[in-house]
């Protein structure tokens, strides 16, 4: 506990040190927040990781316990990487165990939640990101994945998220049925590749499919939207501020790991801590009313802070690995 309260309160500075004292100062009153979520909650891999959540790979320095920080509030944090909507009310089974249904966690005096999920339902990313890159030899300035999908003229990809959408609806009804007092965000996902240009040696797409995945991305946010709207929860979009920060960004400024797993920093595809930063800021932004942007201020800090971070966890690889071993083990009792 000392470790995790140390690194929450490390990177609430860091998050809170380019608000305006006034607004930070209006920061709304919660004393009971519930983070659910798949792995772009529960950060894999980003620096540190609570060894504890098993093989759901939570990290002390995902949003949820960066913003938990910076509102001083208590955080029952149940992310886990692979969740999609069904995990919300079944339990999930991991590489070391399985993980209670997320809702488990919610009660009458929930009055925070936020909620990210929505990217693994019906195989949305994952065939992606399984699919993609192996076409790209076979038409390098094309777009052979956009191809893949679309059989007679319909976009599988897309169609699914219609489906999707209903789901989320009906997570957000689940959470208000528990705790019916509950603030509800729901969390979109930033941006994974740029709106313009390519980057191969990072996000192995063919030229043509780098459009493909923005829209689709573009879509599952427009998805996650409307269920908030249809749900009476907020949307705190994260696409549009991620600007500048997606895959293809310079290193600092990314917010997206790309295909190459870095245990220092992020698992491949996924957010570093610079994009959970991100996301708590924004996260936090949007309780506040202020302008969801980010300036280069923050962004530089959240770089340090990384940078800090993967340091620390270079520094001691043998006591996490040894951890993690005691984790395993048990798990397998």
């Amino acid at each position: 506990m000392k470790l995790r309260r140390l690194v929450a309160a490390c990177a609430a500075l860091v998050l809170l040190g380019g608000l305006p004292a006034a607004n930070a100062a209006a920061a709304p009153r919660f004393t009971n927040y519930v983070a659910l979520g798949d792995s772009y909650t529960s950060a894999p891999f980003v620096p540190l990781p609570d060894l504890l959540s098993l093989g759901c790979v939570r990290s002390y320095s995902n949003y949820p316990k960066l913003l938990a920080a910076a509102l001083h509030v208590r955080l029952t944090d149940v992310s886990c990487g692979g969740a999609d909507t069904t995990n919300m009310t079944q339990p999930q089974s991991t590489v070391l165990g399985t993980a209670a249904p997320q809702f488990d966690a919610l009660t009458p005096d929930t009055d925070l939640v936020t909620l990210g999920i929505g990217g693994n339902d019906f195989g949305v990313f994952g065939s992606i990101i399984d699919t993609c890159p192996g076409l790209r030899a076979s038409d390098p300035t094309g777009a052979p994945c956009k191809a893949h999908f679309t059989v007679d003229g319909v976009d599988t990809l897309r169609a699914r998220l219609t489906q999707t959408q209903a789901r989320i609806t009906a997570v957000v009804q689940g959470i208000k049925q528990r705790s019916p007092q509950a603030t509800i965000l729901l969390i979109g996902y930033p941006k994974i590749a740029p709106e313009h240009g390519t980057c191969p040696s990072i996000l192995p797409f063919a030229d043509g499919d780098y459009a493909y995945l923005y829209s689709i991305e573009q879509a599952l946010n427009s998805a996650v939207s409307a269920a908030a709207a249809a749900g009476g929860a907020t949307y705190v979009d994260t696409f549009t501020p991620s600007t500048g920060h997606d895959a293809c960004a310079p290193d600092g400024q990314a917010w997206i790991q790309g295909k190459d797993f870095n245990p220092l920093r992020a698992l491949n595809y996924h957010p570093r801590y610079e994009g959970q930063a991100g996301v708590a800021s924004l996260t936090y932004k949007t309780l506040i009313g202020a302008p969801a942007v980010v300036t280069s201020a923050e962004q530089s800090a959240w770089a340090r802070q990384a940078r800090a971070l993967a340091k620390q966890a270079a520094a001691s690889p043998q006591s996490l690995l040894a951890s993690l071993d005691r984790v395993r083990t048990s798990a397998q009792r």
